[in-house]
């Protein structure tokens, strides 16, 4: 049987990398079950001695700094300094956070419970691994997007079997690199390489979770498939995020935020800021300013190169194709969309309209059109009209009036006066709304999205039978309802007590002296009321 093989080609010039066998179907449920049977003696293992396992990581991380950064420079393109601030610091970020807080972030959690209606009990929660966790990255950022899924599901006591991006799969060769000299059980951890034809068997070999990043319509497929079987999944899809511009804004910080917010990693960004509305009297400067600031944005990787290439060849073709609309509609530009190989020159657009493409599908790439605006009302509209709900930011001297706006948009996250930072923190849970997917990573709440809650009550009771078992009767009827009328009726403790004391007092071999203050309580209210 021949062996299907891809090629991975650098976008900085088109040179072969490397060829790669796809996985064949066949291993990919081999591989789950031996993911399956190293889960299980992780999942025994404390979160204290799993971190203690993958600290080494960070350290690698450290000390190989230059070296992961020139391969990861090779596989997308990227300039260096977006490979260490867009994929590294983000993974030390989150081992540092976790180091500190998963213990707690995962403990068992009492929960109080009603000595009227649960006498003699205990009860809580804990987090429980799901077993294996398929990860499938993107190519954007496939060393950040790929491990910070990955060692989340670890922490949180899974097996992981993740498939990168076709165009980056050098990058799972390294990831495999860095893992393979941690003390992990054997198989805990598993790359399949293919296409969108692996993913697809991934998900028929039934994980118990799926992490997807990617696109919207890739996104969709991965829900349909999942729910098959049904598997739950967290989507982490696109964006067409909204910088909000008010006119008491800094002027040159909020140029400089648009420039970085639209043009860092070249565009390729699921939270790069695609739309970019400023107040009407604050407009024509802003354009020029912002436009004065693109123009000697540096293209390339020199010793002062800004943006990289573009990774993927297909989002060339979208990101050309959305430029050409928005000019046959009368948008103006910057400058011609100027291409050499992978790379493209930033462009701002202004004079677009709602029903252009670049206002309303996720560009990707090194494009921003600007738009004024009068109306905070109107403004509101217009921002939710385009149906991405990932991250926006407002900018104003007026930190009370950007907090309301923020809380009135239907987005998983907000920034003021800062572009993209709040991505980068690890306490911040992240995640979007609408066709940005569901599901939250990073903080507490992604830690535990790796997990499903079980529910336990102890009783310690010595009754042979409970006030609500077998027999019914009428009469049990009443106590029941005089029951529910003393804990969340009308009224004070005293008086619920009284209109339903005759029907209480069955329940008083269960209250014992949980029961027993309010008892004497009444007895003092009955004994002053007689004399």
């Amino acid at each position: 049987m021949t062996v299907k093989t891809i090629e991975v080609f650098s976008p900085l010039d088109g040179r072969r990398l490397k060829a790669y066998s796809v996985t064949p179907a066949e291993q990919v449920g081999r591989r789950m079950a031996t993911a399956r049977q190293a889960a299980a003696i992780w999942s025994s293992y404390s979160v204290e001695r799993r971190l203690a396992i993958l600290s080494p990581l960070r350290e690698r991380l450290v000390a190989d700094l230059d070296n992961i950064t020139e391969r990861l420079v090779a596989v997308t393109g990227k300039v260096k300094s977006e490979v260490l601030l867009g994929e590294i610091y983000p993974l030390l970020a989150m081992m540092d956070y976790y180091r500190k807080h998963a213990g707690a972030i995962l403990a068992p959690r009492p929960v109080s419970t009603s000595p009227l209606a649960f006498p003699d009990a205990e009860a809580g929660y804990r987090y429980q691994p799901y077993g294996v966790v398929a990860v499938i990255s993107p190519w954007n950022f496939p060393l950040q997007l790929t491990l910070y899924p990955l060692l989340s599901a670890l922490i949180a006591g899974n097996g992981v079997v993740f498939k990168t991006s076709e165009l980056s799969l050098p990058v799972g060769e390294l990831i495999l690199d860095l893992l393979t000299p941690l003390e992990l059980p054997e198989g805990l951890v598993q790359w399949l390489v293919g296409g969108p034809q692996t993913g697809r068997e991934l998900i028929e070999r039934r994980p118990d979770l799926v992490f997807f990043t990617g696109g919207v319509n890739a996104g969709r497929s991965i829900m349909a498939a999942a729910a098959r079987h049904p598997i739950p999944v967290i989507l982490e899809l696109g964006g067409k995020d909204a910088m909000l511009v008010f006119a008491d804004a800094d002027l040159q910080r909020s140029v400089n935020g648009a420039l970085y917010g639209a043009f860092c990693n070249s565009g390729q960004v699921c939270v790069a800021v695609e739309r970019l509305y400023v107040e009407d009297s604050l407009f024509e400067v802003f354009v020029e300013r912002l436009c004065e600031a693109v123009a000697v944005l540096k293209v390339g990787h020199g010793d002062q190169g800004d943006l990289g290439a573009i990774s993927s060849p297909h989002q060339l073709s979208v990101i050309e194709a959305q430029y050409r609309d928005a000019l046959a509609k009368g948008a103006q530009a910057s400058g011609p969309l100027t291409r050499d190989g992978a790379y493209l020159r930033p462009v701002v657009l202004w004079n677009v309209s709602d029903d252009m493409n670049i206002m309303r599908e996720e560009t990707f790439g090194p494009l921003l059109p600007v738009m004024s605006f009068s109306d905070e009302t109107e403004l509101v509209e217009r921002v939710k009209a385009v149906d991405f709900g990932l991250n926006v930011s407002i900018w104003s001297r007026n930190i009370d009036k950007a907090r309301r706006l923020a809380e009135r948009l239907p987005v998983g996250n907000w920034i003021v006066n800062d572009v993209l930072k709040n991505v980068g923190h690890p306490g911040l849970p992240f995640g979007g709304v609408g066709r940005s997917g569901f599901g939250r990573y990073h903080g507490a709440e992604g830690l535990r999205s790796f997990t499903y809650t079980v529910s336990g009550l102890v009783s310690r009771a010595r009754f042979s039978r409970e006030p609500n078992w077998f027999p019914y009767s009428e009469q049990r009827y009443r106590e029941l309802r005089a029951f529910i009328d003393f804990l969340f009726g009308s009224g004070s403790v005293l008086g619920r007590i009284g209109r339903n004391w005759r029907e209480l007092r069955a329940f008083q071999q269960y209250a014992g002296l949980n029961l027993g203050q309010h008892w004497r309580n009444f007895l003092i209210f009955v004994s002053r009321r007689q004399h």
